[in-house]
């Protein structure tokens, strides 16, 4: 991810973070060519791209429901080991 100077953003300050932690992060972001905040901003960008397990339950169970026999199950595993 690639920060753009264009993007409506906010100030996001956390407190009481470990300075172990921090030492670990801030290692890894050097590791990456990367300052601290921008490899927070991309932790932070993919974690929040990504759907928690309840969001995709809640997705799934909004869904309108297929009604398929047992019968008509095996025959579409059949048909997609045979292609």
């Amino acid at each position: 991810m690639q920060y753009n100077i264009g993007m409506d953003t906010t100030i996001l300050q956390i407190r009481d973070v470990d300075a172990d932690d921090v030492a670990v992060l801030r290692a890894r972001a050097e590791r990456e060519g990367m300052s601290l905040s921008a490899y927070l901003r991309a932790l932070i960008h993919d974690e929040a791209a990504q759907p928690t397990n309840a969001e995709v339950v809640a997705h799934i169970a909004a869904q309108e429901p297929v009604e398929l026999s047992v019968e008509e199950i095996i025959g579409y595993i059949e048909e997609g080991r045979r292609q």
